[in-house]
């Protein structure tokens, strides 16, 4: 994948909560020529290339001035798979609907926690977005160009390095797209926006979502109707609750996860229990989640796919004289199915995909004191490791990657 370096220098759009990136250190209208180096996915060398926008090989149709009526943003469907077209139409004539817009959603895993992405038509998908980014056509030229843009409220969840870079995603092959905006999001839905291009690549399910206006009539009046088009297995949320509450307590809430170990996810379906505990679909953790022996820590209850290169991890610290380095009595856990502290957010605790290990001494925040040999087997093993993070879990080893031991 392409990951586009540019120097980033804030630039505050007047009379607008929309703050843009720019190029060259300069403030500078996207969409017009500049000169920016290309760096391939792995770090390699960097070519100078001439483009008209960030990223060529990411960019869309440029959306043009904005058209049509703005539109509230009342409701969410999820679903796991592409929403039927003709469902969508029976939707938008519904009484009292008066905007559908199709778009993607996924969740990645950014630093310990899953966040929401979308992926959009900028062109349409900006008249549901709230005025101060509806009416920035820098923001919406961004997006179609291959940046992202992030909600300013999430910006602390998803950390830009020194060239503008977030990296959506944990592991090695993880998404990196340049920030071209922080824009205000609709309340609720997403932490970040990326145009349908970058959904495609980053393995979203097209159209897998729905949203809803309904400016002239209260939300509930539609659920019902509308749950009776897109069947059960599809998760029909009001947002002004979620904006509230972080979820829809009344809805089966969904996790669609993209990347390399979306495999060992697979179809998550849950529904929160209002002490900060969830409760995934009985059939999901009978057919995902074991209880099995592994080195030094014992019986360890976790993912089943994720059992494999846990036991080969452990199995190289022992054979390479490092037991002791880790204390099978400060083991804090594999599978935990609930939300993290003071959150709605999900970790990959949830999915039975991340453990804690010698707590004591590696409390968040710090640099730990796990032995950093040991933090190199893991990372070789599939695993990323919290000591890395810009908020450091140093306790905190999660899969990015699926290896089979030979």
């Amino acid at each position: 994948m392409r990951k586009v370096s540019l120097k980033v220098a804030a630039a505050v759009v007047p009379l607008l909560a929309v703050t843009l990136s720019a190029c060259a250190g300069e403030p500078s209208k996207p969409g017009s020529a500049s000169s920016s180096p290309s760096r391939s996915a792995d770090g390699g060398g960097e070519a100078p290339q001439e483009s008209p926008v960030a990223d060529p090989s990411h960019a869309v149709d440029m959306p043009g001035k904005r058209k049509g009526t703005l539109h509230s943003t009342d409701l969410l469907i999820l679903s796991e798979d592409t929403l039927p077209a003709a469902d969508v139409k029976k939707i938008g004539g519904l009484d009292g609907v008066s905007g559908v817009e199709q778009i993607s959603m996924a969740q990645v895993s950014v630093e310990g926690r899953l966040l929401k992405v979308v992926a959009v038509d900028p062109s349409t998908y900006r008249n549901f977005a709230p005025f101060q980014s509806a009416d920035s056509d820098e923001v919406w030229e961004r997006i179609a160009g291959g940046e992202v843009a992030i909600d300013p409220e999430r910006q602390d969840e998803i950390p830009a390095d020194k060239k503008g870079f977030v990296t959506l995603g944990s592991s090695k092959d993880a998404t990196s797209v340049h920030v071209g905006a922080y824009a205000p999001q609709p309340p609720g839905l997403a932490s970040a926006v990326v145009n349908d291009k970058w959904g495609k690549e980053m393995g979203m399910e097209k159209g897998n979502a729905l949203l809803v206006s309904t400016a002239a009539i209260a939300p509930n009046r539609v659920v019902k109707p509308i749950q009776k088009i897109v069947g059960s297995e599809a998760s029909v949320q009001r947002l002004d609750v979620v904006a509230r509450a972080g979820l829809d307590p009344n809805a089966p809430q969904q996790a669609n996860v993209v990347g390399t170990v979306a495999e060992a996810v697979g179809n998550y379906t849950y529904r929160a229990n209002g002490d900060g505990t969830i409760t995934p679909a009985s059939s999901w953790v009978s057919s995902h989640i074991v209880t099995a022996q592994v080195p030094i820590l014992g019986s360890v209850t976790c993912n089943k796919v994720m059992i494999p290169q846990l036991r080969a991890a452990l199995q190289e610290v022992v054979d390479r004289g490092l037991a002791k380095t880790i204390d099978p009595k400060q083991y804090a856990g594999c599978y935990y199915p609930r939300f993290i502290a003071n959150s709605t957010q999900l970790s990959n605790h949830a999915f039975g995909t991340a453990l804690d290990m010698n707590t004591a001494g590696n409390q968040r925040g710090t640099v730990g004191e796990m032995d950093r040999t040991v933090v190199a087997i893991f990372e070789r093993w599939g695993f990323t490791w919290g000591g890395n993070w810009k908020w450091t879990d140093p306790m905190h080893f999660e899969m990015n990657r699926i290896v089979k031991p030979g």
